[in-house]
């Protein structure tokens, strides 16, 4: 190369723009910037993105390598199996993170908690959202601007995004629940709008009205579907359910995710690529996604799994704590470490976990209108009888673990959303 060509490179080179790395036991990957994103919606995508989103994933491959640039390795040196397509053997964690960032603004939190555990037989899963404001102990981070550690203490659980990015966030619930987590994703919030209109819409029902001029909800009484803006409205308001507090709003984004989820599987958006190819470009276009997960093979995987997994077997439940405490938990949430991890070890047993009742009577309650559900002795009249099986044939499912104390619903449960009038 020529003088004066190799000056004409370098020029080129230094008028490039850099990317910013994430880190969290060394240098990694790159990530691009977001547009727009909140950290409270994130739970509307947690379940829909490893349920149904991960299933286009045979659709995704015109888009893997775009999806592989934007990628962040989560594991280290030490890398998450790759199935092969349409098989997953054991089971598996995914932490679904929703921050509170903007592109053009510094600071980013991690809002949003959600991990997601698929049992090794693959009958039950179950979805722990943890509160953004608990307390609880930091091991330490990577800078990603320094590549020193950093973030050792006692901290409300959304400062790991600011120590570290998402690589940090996934150390951070390790250390404080004990779970080995393969696989994280990280999202945004305008892509829940789209998300929502993509799907056709949630139904929702509200037993009191939700007046929240915060959100930009307003909604009276009553059953509502919900799409675009209005999704994303109604999942981001605090002030506008329950008790006003990040807790019940919790609950009552769980009432959106069953409704959410019951949906997908009554019109079989599960197992049909077709139906699916537009989520996944929504998918790509507002998800950060740890390395092994953006490959297509895990998502098709995983999705096979998850489509096998009966509705009522799929739990949504939030990490217990309490306000009101003093000290580092002053104005913020002190976890209940013996429920806590009476339900931590439940889930690395692999127990299916169920609940005393659906919903917590503050955020979000059994829908009064829904109809009685279904006696398993009863066939559905509904579904034609497969002559080449018997009722014999029908895998006995293991028993589920209640924990008195641990408050959710499970995706079968019909729960209404308790607006504060």
């Amino acid at each position: 190369m020529s003088a004066e060509e190799l000056k004409r490179d370098r020029s080129r080179r230094a008028r490039a723009p850099q990317p910013r790395a994430i880190a969290r036991h060394g240098r990694l990957r790159q990530s691009r910037a977001w547009k727009t994103v909140l950290g409270f919606i994130g739970a509307s995508l947690a379940v829909t993105f490893v349920a149904t989103a991960s299933v286009a994933g045979l659709a995704l491959y015109q888009f893997t390598s775009e999806v592989a640039d934007n990628s962040v390795d989560i594991n280290g040196a030490v890398a998450a199996p790759i199935p092969e397509i349409g098989a997953y053997e054991g089971g598996f964690n995914i932490l679904v993170v929703g921050t509170d960032a903007y592109s053009d603004r510094e600071g980013s939190r991690n809002d949003v908690n959600i991990v997601v555990h698929v049992s090794a037989d693959q009958t039950s899963a179950v979805a722990v959202s943890i509160p953004r404001d608990m307390v609880v102990r930091f091991p330490g981070c990577v800078n990603p601007d320094t590549g020193k550690t950093w973030g050792v203490g006692t901290f409300p659980i959304n400062n790991a995004l600011l120590y570290g990015g998402l690589p940090c966030a996934v150390t951070v619930i390790e250390n404080f629940t004990g779970l080995d987590i393969q696989y994280a994703g990280m999202i945004g919030f305008d892509g829940v709008a789209n998300l929502a209109t993509a799907v056709g819409g949630v139904q929702i029902c509200l037993t009191k009205a939700i007046h929240d001029k915060k959100s930009g909800i307003d909604l009276e009484a009553g059953t509502h579907y919900l799409s675009g803006w209005d999704a994303l409205a109604f999942l981001r308001t605090r002030y506008g359910v329950g008790d006003g507090s990040d807790l019940t709003r919790i609950s009552s984004q769980q009432a959106f995710l069953s409704a959410l989820l019951r949906k997908l599987k009554s019109e079989d958006t599960l197992t049909n690529v077709g139906k699916l190819l537009s989520l996944a470009n929504v998918a790509r276009q507002n998800m950060t996604l740890s390395t092994e997960l953006s490959q297509p093979a895990t998502m098709v995987a995983m999705a096979k799994a998850l489509s096998r997994i009966p509705t009522d077997r799929i739990t949504f439940v939030q990490y217990p704590g309490s306000t009101g405490g003093t000290g580092v938990y002053e104005g913020k949430v002190q976890p209940n470490m013996n429920l806590g991890n009476r339900l931590m070890d439940a889930i690395r047993s692999d127990q299916a976990i169920g609940l005393d009742s659906a919903g917590d009577g503050r955020g979000a309650e059994l829908d009064p209108n829904a109809p009685p559900p279904a006696d398993p002795a009863v066939p559905d009249p509904s579904v034609t009888p497969d002559p080449t099986t018997s009722p014999t044939d029908a895998p006995v499912l293991p028993e589920k673990v209640v924990i008195s104390g641990i408050r959710g619903q499970t995706a079968a449960d019909q729960t209404c959303s308790v607006g504060r009038g």
